[in-house]
């Protein structure tokens, strides 16, 4: 009977130190994460933040961070007017930011050397797909039917814009036609005033400007040769380029405006040294803030025998927005902050800014903090005319034809360059895409 008592005994003393090892790893697994829990992580990201139109609603989503992650930091490396080359440099030299802002064209780049995250299953998770416009899927799945980014701007506009004060001083009629608009230059110029200042610095922008004229002709615009369906010896694309030309030469631009930033140019036409102005709807804010009542869009000056091309318009959307470093040490965390940055941004636009143009829709307990803009009303009662859209710079889909077109619209902005170089520069591009 001892011998059993013993052995009792033994067994109870054994198995109390079991559970008090138990018992104590426990609470350091415990204990590690809440350490983990409570340790700030920070997370590199690479975003636009230039203006107004970038900073506040950027600002506004780090805020709303803050409350649902208060263990998380973000990094900010500003975002560079380079089109892109500066983020390719990081990928080249593996050190891409946790979450960065590519375009459709980087993402087919980036998918090839394997240095984006796909974002199907987070898209799901974090409800970002709960708030998707249904009009938006374009902007939000790739052609591989893969999400690569969280987008946040929904389908946008290449806008016209004008002072109808210089107008009305100076007696001009507001273009409908390009000869309408031929007077109208000459009248400027005359008068000293620049006709459309315009940062052709930025090769997106001519690229819109060429793009612009090119719908005057062929509604596809661009689009056509992204997706090599064409050559620029067609007649539409000789046209526009000869346009283009025209337009440079009878003084429609800033002289040396290859060398203008968005800056420069957006205050030649705020300070009313430029009758009009080239620039995205997202523009609208900005102009409304500068000119008032006296800031308005119109619709692009149409061609002879091109008039059922009226209402077909340069922009659109692509894929694109927030990625996800797939080599980062924290990539389900950043991409649910992914997720929640670009929700959040689109409500800084659609309550700060004033912009409904959107690729996630907004509570309905958000509202604007001050009424939408005149030309933004315009613009939402005339969205049923248009027609059609293309693309921006930054949603072409093939990086060969991208370079050349921003390179070849931003020589056409020069006196020298003609069009048929123009022409023969894209075509060699645009046939080494079909090889």
């Amino acid at each position: 009977m001892k011998k059993i008592l013993s052995l009792l005994l033994i067994l109870a003393l054994t198995l109390g130190l079991f559970a008090g090892c138990a018992s104590n790893n426990e609470a350091e697994t415990s204990s590690e994460t809440a350490t983990e829990a409570d340790e700030t992580v920070t997370l590199r990201i690479y975003a636009q933040y230039s203006d107004e139109d970038t900073k506040v609603p950027y600002d506004y989503a780090v805020a709303e961070l803050a409350k649902k992650y208060p263990n998380v930091k973000l990094e900010l490396d500003i975002q560079a007017q380079d089109d892109g080359q500066k983020l390719q440099t990081y990928a080249a030299t593996g050190n891409l930011p946790d979450i960065f802002q590519v375009g459709s064209t980087q993402i087919e780049t980036f998918k090839e050397s394997g240095n984006i995250l796909v974002l199907d299953d987070y898209a799901k998770s974090t409800g970002f797909l709960d708030q998707a416009h249904p009009s938006a899927e374009n902007i939000i799945y790739n052609e591989d039917g893969h999400i690569y980014a969280f987008p946040y701007a929904g389908n946008e506009l290449v806008m016209w814009y004008y002072n109808r004060a210089i107008f009305e001083e100076y007696g001009v009629k507001v273009p409908e036609t390009y000869e309408e608009l031929l007077e109208a230059i000459k009248v400027f110029n005359e008068n000293d005033i620049i006709p459309m200042s315009i940062f052709a610095k930025e090769k997106w922008i001519t690229t819109a400007m060429y793009d612009v004229l090119a719908t005057r002709f062929a509604p596809q615009g661009i689009t056509k040769l992204d997706l090599g369906n064409g050559n620029a010896s067609e007649e539409a694309y000789v046209k526009a380029a000869e346009t283009l030309q025209e337009l440079v030469e009878a003084g429609m631009f800033p002289q040396g405006a290859t060398n203008l930033n968005y800056d420069q140019a957006a205050s030649l036409f705020y300070e009313g040294k430029a009758a009009m102005f080239l620039n995205g709807q997202w523009e609208i804010e900005g102009s409304t803030e500068k000119l008032g009542e006296n800031a308005d869009w119109m619709w692009y000056p149409v061609m002879p025998g091109y008039e059922a091309n009226k209402y077909a318009l340069s922009g659109g959307g692509a894929p694109g927005g927030y990625a996800v470093n797939p080599n980062s040490e924290h990539k389900d965390l950043a991409a649910e902050v992914a997720a929640f940055m670009s929700m959040k941004y689109c409500e800084a636009k659609y309550m700060k800014r004033s912009n409904p143009i959107l690729a996630l829709q907004v509570d309905e307990s958000i509202q604007p903090e001050k009424p939408f803009p005149a030309m933004m009303d315009k613009l939402a009662s005339e969205m049923q005319n248009i027609t059609s859209t293309t693309k921006f710079a930054w949603g072409l889909t093939n990086p060969q034809f991208k370079v050349a077109i921003e390179d070849q619209s931003q020589f056409l902005m020069t006196p020298d360059y003609t069009p048929e170089q123009f022409v023969e520069e894209l075509n060699k591009v645009i046939e080494r895409m079909g090889q």
